[in-house]
């Protein structure tokens, strides 16, 4: 049973201010001493890291595409473990999905899952009246989804507060928070988003801080906190990593030694779910993390390397410049080596990004385009390999604004649906698999069973599928 007070923060549409009054409110609450859990919904990478600093504890995503709806609860209950309360902050617009699912994966399906409360946070520049006829819209389009509360944001004076408080009063539900318009602490993007933390660090500290204090001025965080209380317990068992392990390999079933993996990081690659890491900790192995941004080896006696999702092409130059550790990398991988890349990770093991060599373990060039590339994706594997089994199907998202040609090797690692046709994608070869998907392994954990088996065998294939 769950008993963690929670809200979801929502709005009618992207660009309203989630992110501002989702953060700030975990940075307010967290400076009053509330143990906040912070949660996002959908495959976003870059939020969570400032719902890290912003609560002192890992930013968790909660996907139903990703990870399958029954598990949304388990994962919720599992990051929440003994907060004071979680914050959620949606994506998009409440009611948006998966394109050609409805309301799937939309923060509202979030909210049923997890029963709670939602606040809804909207922009009110050049509206009067008619904010009570949005938020009206939004309270009874889904009677399965309780809008509990009402930030208003971008409100320009005294008196445009005053006519959209009238507006909204009839309505019952309370306005907990007026925001003005603070463009001095506007967060700093690129061309997919918000700057990761990693990158600016100290400036993302400021940012949070003034995050924090805005709303703590600006919003009632005892109504706020009377709301999540509110929440009725959630019937559910936490997700447990060794449980999810033992559920797909047969309870007791570890690497007989513990394979040491190293796990890109640093400012190039930022990317990745904590439960990936969770899984192959549970699996048997052991994590070494490294920066390719810095150090020039692979940590000693890895016989895995994992190197998620980031902007490497933000720092083609500087990943180049570090030629000692590109040669250790194609070495590691000529010699047997397990490798699991994604998105970032596959640009770095391109030949060439924007002219930059890399390392050169795939006979692919790599390229930042005009043209990006975003989307759920149901892929099927083409070819056995380090994370599946051939034809074994897996949910992820691409999201992307570069391209790799070819965009496939002679071994594909995925295929999907595309128009009229099918695509493949990716590139599988002896112990590499590298694609553009992103995928979440608590929605798979025999990927991580499947690597690590691979890693403690020295990258020899096992002779029978260790997911099954």
């Amino acid at each position: 049973m769950v008993t963690v007070p929670r809200l979801v923060i929502a709005a009618p549409a992207s660009g309203q201010g989630k992110t501002t009054v989702a953060t700030g409110l975990m940075a307010a609450l967290t400076r009053r001493g509330f143990r906040v859990s912070p949660h996002k919904v959908g495959p976003d990478y870059i939020d969570p890291g400032y719902h890290a600093l912003a609560s002192g504890r890992p930013g968790r995503n909660l996907d139903p595409f990703l990870v399958g709806e029954q598990r949304i609860a388990p994962l919720f209950a599992h990051a929440a473990a003994g907060a004071d309360v979680a914050v959620v902050e949606g994506v998009m617009g409440l009611h948006d999905g998966a394109f050609g699912r409805g309301e799937f994966a939309s923060t509202a399906h979030v909210a049923r899952l997890l029963d709670a409360p939602v606040v809804l946070v909207v922009d009110a520049r050049s509206q009067g009246r008619s904010v009570a006829a949005l938020v009206q819209g939004f309270a009874g389009f889904d009677p399965r989804v309780r809008v509990a509360g009402v930030v208003l944001n971008r409100v320009g004076t005294e008196r445009h507060e005053a006519i959209l408080r009238e507006a909204l009063e009839p309505l019952g539900i309370p306005v907990l928070g007026v925001l003005g318009r603070h463009d001095a602490i506007a967060k700093p993007s690129r061309h997919l988003g918000l700057i990761p933390v990693a990158e600016r660090h100290a400036d993302a500290v400021a940012t949070v801080e003034a995050l924090g204090e805005l709303v703590a001025d600006a919003v009632d965080l005892g109504a706020v906190m009377r709301i999540a209380g509110g929440a009725a317990p959630l019937a559910v068992a936490a997700w447990d990593a060794g449980a999810a392990v033992d559920a797909v390999a047969g309870v007791g079933r570890r690497t007989a030694c513990r394979p040491r993996i190293a796990v890109a990081g640093g400012a190039a690659f930022t990317f990745g779910y904590r439960e990936t890491f969770e899984l192959l900790a549970a699996a048997g192995a052991e994590l070494a993390p490294f920066d390719p941004l810095r150090d020039e080896a692979l940590p000693d006696g890895v016989s895995g390397l994992v190197v998620g999702g980031g902007f490497p092409e933000v720092y083609a130059g500087e990943l180049s410049a570090n030629a000692t550790l590109r040669g250790d990398v194609a070495a590691f991988a000529a010699r047997g080596g397990v490798i699991a890349a994604e998105c970032a990770g596959l640009l770095y093991l391109a030949r060439s990004l924007d002219g930059a060599p890399m390392c050169g373990v795939l006979a692919a060039e790599a390229r930042m385009t005009s043209r990006l590339t975003l989307g759920y994706r149901e892929a099927v594997a083409v070819e056995a390999s380090v994370l599946a089994d051939a034809g074994e199907t897996v949910r992820g998202h691409e999201f992307h604004r570069t391209a790799v040609t070819p965009g496939a090797g002679d071994r594909a690692a995925w295929s999907w649906s595309a128009g009229s046709g099918r695509v493949r994608e990716g590139f599988v070869a002896d112990g590499v698999h590298a694609s553009y998907l992103h995928t979440h392994w608590a929605g798979n954990p025999g990927a991580a069973v499947r690597f690590a088996e691979w890693c403690a065998r020295g990258g020899a294939s096992p002779e029978t599928d260790p997911a099954t």
